[in-house]
């Protein structure tokens, strides 16, 4: 991560920020869903996550250059993850600022939040077509648990580590 990077919070203040970031991450998937402006609009309400879960943003300078969604232990969750597991969801990182280890720490950030928690466990789900976020949630020791439904036709799979 480049010295310049910090992780904090999410402040009410960033929703459009956050919002902006998951669409422009995810823009160069648009080709694999086959229902893109229903996953677009989705996207386009990634800040919403804030009302149950824990937005965590990495930024450089003055903007938001990445986020993640943390959701505790016991918070609802979909049905194919353990209501006891804390999960990540949507990580996403400004293409423009890709290889700068903003992803790794993100997802550090939500491993330590799920310590300070007391779980044994943390999960996530990911796709293949995730050609950058799924090696390195491997490398980081998470390992495949069971495929999740498809999302508009691009398959996706749950992962989990052991704390």
């Amino acid at each position: 991560m480049t010295e310049r990077a910090r992780i904090r919070d999410y402040r009410t203040s960033d929703a459009g920020a956050v919002n902006r970031l998951a669409l422009a991450a995810f823009d160069q998937f648009r080709e694999q869903y086959s229902d893109w402006p229903a996953m677009r609009a989705g996207l386009a309400k990634t800040s919403e996550l804030s009302s149950s879960g824990e937005i965590i943003v990495a930024e450089i300078g003055d903007r938001a250059a990445g986020a993640v969604a943390y959701f505790r232990p016991g918070i609802k969750k979909a049905a194919f993850f353990d209501q006891e597991w804390p999960i990540i969801r949507m990580l996403v990182v400004d293409p423009v600022d890709r290889g700068k280890g903003l992803g790794h720490a993100l997802t550090s950030e939500c491993i330590a939040r799920a310590r300070r928690d007391l779980s044994p466990m943390i999960a996530l789900h990911t796709s293949p077509i995730m050609t950058v976020a799924l090696p390195m949630y491997l490398k980081m020791g998470f390992g495949k648990r069971h495929d999740a439904p498809p999302i508009h036709g691009v398959p996706y799979a749950v992962y989990t580590k052991a704390l």
